[in-house]
């Protein structure tokens, strides 16, 4: 599957790190909470006094270790490092400005219509996937959203199949599948251009890159393309118009970044969770 670079995954990146925000524990509310424990005729002790401190020190270490990922081994730090700022050179230096270009050029609404249409063409890799994990409502939807989106839809430039029949889609993709039968992430690895991603998901392109229309496979069933330069040039185009549609996002985020390989290696590994588990 292609994926575009961060932007794909900073997309549900997002959304997580709104959650991890809200989930963060109110202290004050906390401290409130202790002191309006005892009666106004109950002064409490100093003895009790530390322990509400030790139960309450005690929470906030549950409550942060839940959200500590339990598996920090990273033998690619250097390299991964190294990669994440060639990224975002690569990112902010050649492919954002560009975006900034087009999106000049075409509105909103166009692009989003054009990201539609992108999206219409990946159901291959979220029906297959969504079948293989035994999703069948699910991938029966999908199977739907495609017919109707693709005729109704205009070749999927609109979403009649949400609008007008409440049918949302349900992304899948090797990587998700393999982590629903229980294989784990393995270790962490910054891909050039496709940014961060894990060896699981790294060996799991493979059968998503095969199944993307987006690709050209001599002796696939079905290709879109007649040549893999005119595939190349469609995903170029598709990179182009994602970007322009997310730059802000991935900009927002690395503002609240102290250090961001292990910001970005954290909202990544995740995202990638959060997506597994549902």
């Amino acid at each position: 599957m292609t994926r575009i670079v961060l932007i794909t995954a900073l997309l549900t990146a997002q959304m997580l790190y709104a959650d991890i925000n809200t989930t963060t524990p109110d202290i004050n509310s906390s401290v409130i909470d202790i002191n309006t424990t005892a009666t106004a005729g109950d002064a409490p002790t100093a003895e009790s006094g530390d322990a509400f401190a030790d139960e309450f020190e005690m929470s906030l270490e549950e409550e942060f270790a839940a959200e500590t990922p339990v598996d920090d081994f990273d033998p690619l730090s250097g390299y991964n490092r190294a990669m994440t700022a060639f990224n975002d050179i690569l990112f902010t230096g050649v492919i954002f400005p560009v975006a900034k270009g087009y999106e000049f050029i075409l509105p909103e609404p166009v692009r989003n219509a054009v990201s539609r249409f992108f999206s219409n063409l990946y159901f291959p890799i979220r029906f297959v996937n969504n079948v293989l994990q035994f999703k069948i409502k699910n991938a029966g939807e999908e199977l739907a959203r495609f017919g109707i989106n693709t005729t109704l839809g205009l070749g999927g430039l609109f979403d009649p199949a949400k609008a007008w029949f409440e049918l949302d889609a349900h992304p899948e993709d090797f990587g998700q599948t393999l982590g629903y039968y229980g294989v784990g992430s393995g270790f962490h690895i910054v891909l050039p251009l496709f940014g961060p991603s894990n060896l699981r998901d790294m060996f799991s392109m493979a059968p998503d890159l095969y199944v993307d229309p987006l690709n050209y496979w001599p002796g696939r069933g079905y290709n879109l393309f007649s040549n893999i330069g005119q595939s190349y040039s469609s995903q170029s185009f598709k990179i182009l118009n994602e970007s322009s549609l997310t730059y802000e996002q991935y900009e927002s985020l690395k503002k609240d970044a102290v250090d961001l390989y292990p910001f970005m290696k954290n909202i990544y590994e995740q995202s990638r969770q959060k997506a597994i588990e549902e």
